[in-house]
């Protein structure tokens, strides 16, 4: 595998682009992760700070000192670090709201909004706005005000909105260029086309004030020119 793609490092953080497909931390599944990765590629130890789903793409966040990484992971715990996602979903999402809907764990690991008086319930909030609307698609912008388990999908298949790909929550199935309104067989979204856009964390101590982006990848870019040529 080629080396992952450093967006920051500097002050004892390293943010890089996680490529879909790959664990954060050794998991069940097997394969590599990109933590054993780095740290190969690096020779040094890597802290994890934070997580992204398997499939998710976009700006990760590791520390390079046991320090900065108490530093950054309280800020993530406390709410302090804001994150901004784009996604891409079924039908047209035409106005901005804040999805307000408390989940709970359900059934194969997946997550759930919660019915009323349910005890486990978690308070969970996300803002969500359109960012480019298609014939029957959309791309969004959504940011987790908290960070519970997959909230983003379960909140964006509560608004009946859901991933065009995820194989918890909707449809299984990867999308062709056909299915995206273009001409040919070739698959274009074989995953979730979810990518952490970018990640900002305020002054800490013994670590400076940053805003890190990450572009849209490649599949979720070419899916994207496929849908904006079907609505023209």
């Amino acid at each position: 595998m080629t080396d992952v793609r450093i967006l920051f490092e500097g002050g004892g953080v390293l943010v890089v682009d996680k490529p879909p497909g790959m664990l954060v931390i050794p998991g069940r599944e097997g394969g590599p992760s990109l933590r054993e990765l780095l740290e190969t590629q690096r020779g040094q130890k890597v802290f994890v700070v934070h997580r992204l789903d398997r499939d998710t793409s976009g700006a990760l966040v590791f520390a390079l000192d046991a320090q900065v990484h108490r530093a950054l992971s309280g800020a993530f715990e406390t709410g302090k670090v804001r994150k901004r996602y784009v996604a891409l979903v079924d039908g047209r999402v035409e106005a901005p709201q804040l999805v307000d809907a408390p989940l709970v764990a359900g059934r194969k690991g997946r997550m759930r909004v919660a019915r009323p008086g349910e005890a486990e319930a978690k308070a969970s909030r996300t803002r969500v706005r359109p960012v480019e609307t298609f014939e029957r698609a959309s791309l969004v912008e959504a940011e987790p005000l908290t960070g519970r388990t997959h909230q983003i999908r379960v909140h964006l298949l509560s608004l009946g909105h859901p991933l065009m790909v995820d194989h918890q929550y909707g449809r299984e199935e990867p999308l062709s260029e056909k299915d995206l309104g273009g001409a040919g067989d070739s698959v274009v979204l074989a995953r979730t086309p979810l990518h952490a856009a970018r990640v900002e964390w305020p002054a800490l101590q013994g670590v400076p004030a940053r805003a890190v982006e990450s572009p849209l990848p490649a599949d979720m870019e070419r899916a994207r020119e496929l849908l904006r040529g079907a609505a023209s």
